[in-house]
């Protein structure tokens, strides 16, 4: 009989345990069910990244960034070795003055012309009082006419052959000063800068490599400005419009969850098929419309992390 009592007590013991444990586990599951059903969409958080490539070649003199630095725009982080590109640059510097020195002073190499020319005419007045006063001839102030004009036709010549080879010799210049042009811009393309103001997530190259135009220095990104990427379904579309504020909720894992304020910055004008890893909260959709929305960081969000996202 003893034995009866204990081996019911514990059945009763066990069952108790079953259904707490039991109810427990239901309670967890409606909880997580509550969550996803608060939400009207789901997505992950990514930023504006862009990778920073070599525009010149040589070698990289400096290169002093690390891994999660924060950087300003248009902040120096490096220099790639000038040197060829700036003794190419004097060079034509030199070659420039040369070419200009050569250029004649037109004044200068007209001025003995129109001395001769002045001298004629006066001669010429004086000759015409003398005919007037029949003490010189008429063939005489002729002679003088003639002279004057073979002299102004020199001079015109004389002008017109300076003026085209000055022309010349400017049109020469302005060329150079393009390859001049052509080579500060190369010089300055031997600095690195930081496009953007954000932090440094890959460093690809180090100090002392040679770099290439096109070779991937380092990758930078806006984490303090994060966007969540979640997708929609066509009748949620009519709830959205650009700079429509929402609220974002992270997800950290373990129920820890933060709230943000969120404004939609874009919506997609085309469908696609709902991504593997994403939900929408009508499971039978197949196709979806890709929505950004912009979240300031608070330094907890992460690139990749998972969000949720309430539109009313």
């Amino acid at each position: 009989m003893r034995t009866n009592i204990k081996i019911n007590r514990l059945f009763i013991g066990s069952g108790i345990k079953y259904g707490l444990f039991t109810l427990a586990f239901s309670s967890m599951l409606l909880a997580c069910g509550k969550s996803n059903a608060d939400a009207d969409a789901s997505g992950t958080f990514e930023s504006t990244e862009v990778i920073v490539s070599a525009e010149a070649t040589g070698e990289i003199l400096s290169f002093n960034i690390q891994e999660g630095q924060s950087l300003t725009a248009n902040e120096l982080v490096g220099i790639i070795d000038t040197t060829q590109l700036y003794l190419r640059k004097q060079q034509i510097v030199y070659s420039k003055k040369s070419l200009l020195s050569r250029r004649p002073d037109i004044k200068k190499q007209i001025a003995a012309l129109k001395q001769q020319i002045a001298t004629a005419k006066t001669e010429r007045r004086r000759f015409e009082n003398l005919v007037k006063a029949n003490a010189a001839n008429q063939k005489q102030v002729d002679d003088i006419n003639a002279q004057i004009a073979v002299l102004e036709k020199q001079l015109d010549a004389q002008q017109t052959t300076l003026v085209t080879g000055n022309q010349g010799i400017n049109e020469d210049s302005e060329s150079i000063s393009l390859q001049i042009a052509q080579l500060e811009d190369q010089l300055h393309k031997c600095r690195i800068v930081s496009p953007i103001t954000g932090t440094v997530l890959v460093k690809y190259a180090e100090m002392g490599e040679v770099a290439a135009p096109g070779k991937a220095l380092f990758k930078i990104a806006d984490i303090n400005n994060m966007i969540l990427r979640a997708y929609v379904t066509a009748d949620q579309l009519t709830q959205l419009k650009i700079g429509q504020k929402v609220k974002v909720t992270s997800d950290f894992g373990k129920d820890k969850n933060r709230e943000y304020a969120g404004t939609i910055a874009w919506i997609s004008d085309k469908a696609e098929f709902t991504p593997k890893t994403i939900q929408t909260r009508d499971e039978r959709a197949n196709l979806v419309y890709a929505v950004k929305i912009n979240v300031k960081n608070d330094g907890l969000l992460k690139i990749g992390m998972y969000g949720d996202v309430k539109f009313k």
